[in-house]
């Protein structure tokens, strides 16, 4: 396991913190995440709350050691709104003391399970961006996501969204996509857009079952493949979304989306392989050619590597300690960043979708070419069926920014000659 050393201070241009406020608490009990587990790390201990001078620290040190005019607020969990909206009040008066005249936004990932009125009243005034967790229908979402006595919660969620459109707050699904979602591509997809969902975002579920030494320290999951030399068990588990699957899952949505509601549904996961295939930079780090500029703080002000990497082997430091320049300047002179993209193996370097795949992410890095090279993304099956399936949409989409027109004129075009052009 690689540990992270001391190191000068690194340039960088911009960076990002994704916070824990609870920690891994949550008041659900979904069967596949990989969050909840992470109270190993912290056995004996039962108040997973953020406290006032982490707080504090955080927000204070964020802000002055952002390089940038905006600073982006991302608080997570296990579940954030455990804490409270009054907790959520503190964070907005300490933003406003330290802003030094940036621009601070704030978004929230959420069960949605415990908003109410209040809460979105909050959310819509100081104009925080809601991700909500939602995985389909009923008989689809309820499959995994269910509290503590393994009950259904599909209906505690779908209230949160309606609340949350009720009072008008910006908000996105975060949809995951376990073994058996997959086959339901077009069911998950009408829902959404039968909900009067704009925004959605697909996560493929891939998580590998711990090893004995794993499950010494008191995992059932793994931890991350490639950067983490420990962890050797290759087995997936049962609600695992197979790589063929995935790419049948995002291909046939993308069929329906082109063809009905391009310009008025935004999947994120779309939005993505069209930004990496006019060639800027990625907005997210599974498909950006290097990582280790988005880290993770901890309810404690315990600094990790990655979201999927809050394990001891990956800790930069603390907050009350320790500068967020300097650790990420460690992250990256570490090799964590660096290593997403010169521990690629030969065959995604030949792979004529590397642009958009850019091996996805390296936690899911644990099977092996066709030769026998070790470090092959789990998904790349589906990866690269879904980019072949999508290049020539593309393509036509490019023309269309090139030339000044919206990107929806190429649901009129596919009734026209076009789709003749696409097919050849």
């Amino acid at each position: 396991m690689p540990h992270f050393t001391e190191s000068p201070s690194y340039p960088v241009k911009g960076f990002h913190f994704m916070a824990k406020p609870a920690g891994p608490a949550c008041n659900l009990n979904c069967r596949y995440c990989f969050y909840t587990e992470k109270n190993a790390l912290y056995r004996g201990k039962n108040n997973y709350r953020m406290s006032e001078e982490v707080l504090e620290t955080f927000i204070r040190k964020y802000i002055s050691e952002q390089p940038v005019d905006e600073v982006e607020f991302v608080w997570q969990g296990g579940e954030p709104t455990l804490l409270g909206v009054d907790f959520y009040r503190r964070v907005v008066r300490l933003q406003k003391q330290y802003s030094q005249g940036k621009h601070i936004k704030n978004s929230l990932q959420t069960n949605g399970t415990l908003l109410n009125d209040g809460w979105c009243k909050f959310l819509k005034e100081h104009n925080f961006l809601v991700g909500l967790s939602l995985d389909g229908p009923a008989q689809i979402h309820d499959r995994y996501r269910v509290d503590h006595a393994g009950k259904p919660t599909f209906d505690a969620v779908i209230r949160g969204l309606r609340l949350l459109k009720k009072h008008d707050v910006d908000f996105n699904i975060m949809a995951c996509v376990a073994k058996e979602t997959a086959y339901k591509f077009l069911q998950v997809y009408r829902f959404f857009r039968d909900e009067g969902v704009r925004f959605i975002q697909f996560m493929p579920i891939i998580e590998r079952v711990a090893d004995a030494h794993g499950k010494e320290r008191g995992f059932r999951l793994a931890s991350p493949a490639v950067l983490d030399r420990e962890e050797t068990n290759t087995e997936v588990t049962p609600w695992s979304v197979s790589p063929e699957a995935y790419g049948t899952f995002l291909s046939g949505v993308f069929d329906e989306w082109v063809k009905h509601d391009v310009g008025s549904i935004f999947v994120m996961n779309f939005e993505w392989a069209l930004n990496s295939w006019i060639g800027n930079p990625s907005p997210v780090c599974v498909y950006a050619n290097q990582c280790g500029r988005s880290v993770v703080i901890e309810h404690d002000g315990d600094v990790y590597a990655c979201d999927h990497c809050v394990y001891p082997g990956y800790k930069l430091g603390n907050i009350l300690t320790d500068g967020p320049l300097e650790m990420i300047g460690k992250s990256l002179s570490s090799g964590f960043g660096t290593n997403k993209e010169t521990a690629l193996p030969q065959c995604c370097r030949d792979c004529e979708v590397l642009n958009l795949c850019r091996g996805g992410c390296p936690k899911h890095r644990f099977t092996s070419s066709y030769n026998g090279e070790p470090g092959l993304q789990y998904l790349c099956v589906g990866y690269k069926k879904f980019f072949l399936h999508i290049r020539k949409y593309l393509r036509v989409m490019t023309q269309l920014l090139e030339n000044g027109l919206p990107v929806s004129h190429i649901m009129k075009a596919l009734e026209g000659p076009l789709v003749v052009k696409l097919n050849q």
